[in-house]
């Protein structure tokens, strides 16, 4: 997404700075040619990097430094402060990096650095399969390039599409606030470029563990050296009378977004079936297009389950204060032409109705090929499966994590995340999955970022002005933290993740 344009602020770099300004564990926004520059310092060492994330622009000098690390406030992308390598996702680009000249007590940005040197991996398959080109799909292929495999890529998707940001489609893009450009993850170009071949609007047919090849939809067979599956989650489907209805939308691709801007661009009234974290997203995005929104959710507050009753009330209030009606513990019974009928008798008139009740992770190929699954792809911490060289990730992985146990979520950064260190695990890393979920959710101007995994039912305490949206709600099973939500609080939910994952106690500063 590009970055709206920012004032440049702090000490010209160019001109020096006293090395005292930067603390050691602290970091310094500052310009110099022409660019926002964050110098950060670790002992006696300085790093300068560009000080806007590559993801949706946050500034990564109100972030957390972790050791010669860099976290950004916003959605949790890091960086590498000696490098620049955006190593964590969401940010898939890296951000550049600056040489620091020391004169005495002072120091100078004296100019970019070369190009970090290729990276030879441990070990590289004959070729690469990836199945599924969302998010773990494409965060995988990247990292196989970054991590100096230059053997063949496939990459297939049964999406029409090239891999786009799919968390869009819900949030801005639907709400008309966000042109279609920023939508693509990469260009044709790009993949072009990096020698990734990616077949779109196909779907795989089989796996064949022993023969090591899979066949596609169009019946073509194709060899590979190792395999990763991606192949996401697909939504749940009403089953009532007028459930196939024209008016009656999903939504889970670009065209499914694409569909719902169309219809709503004709019509006054949108039912939204399900009071999830989609379904309110939906319902913000159609108030903004000025439609009237009535949600219906079987719970008693939305997203109770999962943020517990005080957050989940100031949602629905938030809601209700920019004009969307709530029916709580209502289902629907069957969908006519111009109204939804619930179970309750209400008639709730429309001429538009987006169903978001969930989604089922897409396991059909895994199990045909004999992978163990059980509510999803069944892998170990290194996202490996029971057959040797065939991995899993995104919304279909089951890992043991370390806090929580084995689990399944899905989340767009979890995903990306996965793909990546699988990536680095197909190439020899043997590296462990055990990063804290974390994903963000907006709703009107309430913007919340949630790290860890836990549930409505832990204990939750509250850190700040909830009502005035500027807290975070902390989490625990026992003593024990499990998740962190935060709504203004955004360097407290940076240090909770860090706490998640040392498994240090978590105080609010």
């Amino acid at each position: 997404m590009a970055e709206a344009s920012r004032e440049l602020e702090g000490p010209d770099f160019e001109k020096g700075c006293d090395i005292d300004e930067v603390q050691d564990g602290g970091m310094l926004l500052g310009h110099a040619f022409g660019e926002a520059i964050l110098v950060a310092r670790q002992g006696s060492q300085l790093f300068a990097i560009g000080a806007t994330c590559t993801h949706y622009g946050g500034p990564l000098a109100k972030g957390l430094m972790v050791d010669c690390t860099v976290r950004c406030p916003w959605h949790h992308a890091r960086f590498d402060l000696r490098t620049g390598e955006a190593f964590g996702a969401p940010a898939l680009s890296d951000t550049p990096c600056w040489n620091i000249d020391k004169r005495g007590r002072r120091f100078f940005v004296v100019g970019r650095k070369e190009k970090k040197p290729a990276r030879k991996p441990k070990s590289s398959p004959a070729s690469m399969v990836i199945v599924g080109a969302g998010a773990a799909g494409n965060a995988a292929a990247e990292m196989l390039r970054r991590e100096g495999y230059d053997g063949p890529i496939t990459l297939i998707g049964a999406d029409e599409f090239l891999p786009y940001d799919r968390p869009n489609l819900s949030k801005d893009y639907l709400a008309g606030t966000a042109p279609e450009e920023w939508i693509p993850l990469r260009s044709t170009d790009f993949y072009r470029e990096q020698k990734i071949d990616i077949i779109t609007n196909t779907s795989v047919a089989a796996v064949d563990p022993k023969t090591k090849q899979v066949t596609l939809s169009d019946a073509r067979s194709l060899a590979y050296g190792a395999l990763l599956l991606a192949t996401g989650a697909e939504p749940v489907r009403l089953e009532i009378p007028g459930d196939d209805l024209p008016h009656v939308c999903y939504l889970r691709t670009l065209s499914d977004s694409r569909r719902i801007i169309e219809k709503a661009k004709h019509a006054k009234r949108a039912v939204v079936i399900g009071a999830s974290f989609i379904g309110l997203e939906v319902a913000a995005s159609l108030r903004e297009r000025k439609l009237e929104v009535a949600v219906v959710g079987k719970g008693s507050l939305p997203l109770k389950k999962v943020l517990g009753s005080e957050l989940g009330n100031l949602i629905r209030e938030t809601h209700e204060a920019h004009g969307v009606k709530f029916h709580l513990g209502r289902t629907p019974v069957a969908i006519e032409d111009r109204h939804v009928q619930l179970d309750d008798g209400t008639i709730l008139d429309c001429d538009l109705v987006v169903v978001g009740i969930g989604v089922r992770p897409n396991v059909a190929l895994a199990e045909k090929a004999g992978i163990a699954t059980d509510n999803g792809v069944v892998v170990n911490e290194f996202l490996e499966t029971n057959i040797p060289g065939i991995f899993a990730a995104g919304d279909i992985a089951r890992w043991p994590d370390p806090r929580a146990g084995r689990m399944r979520v899905e989340h767009w950064v979890v995903a990306e995340r996965q793909g990546q260190t699988a990536a680095r695990n197909i190439l020899g890393a043997r590296e462990r999955f055990t990063v804290p979920p974390f994903f963000w959710s907006n709703h009107f101007d309430l913007h919340i970022r949630y790290v860890g995994h836990g549930t409505g039912e832990n204990r939750a305490t509250e850190s700040g002005d909830l009502k005035g949206k500027d807290a975070s709600v902390i989490f625990r099973d026992g003593d024990k933290l499990t998740a962190v939500a935060s709504i203004g609080h955004d360097l407290e939910n940076l240090k909770a993740e860090l706490a998640l994952e040392r498994g240090d106690e978590f105080r609010v500063s």
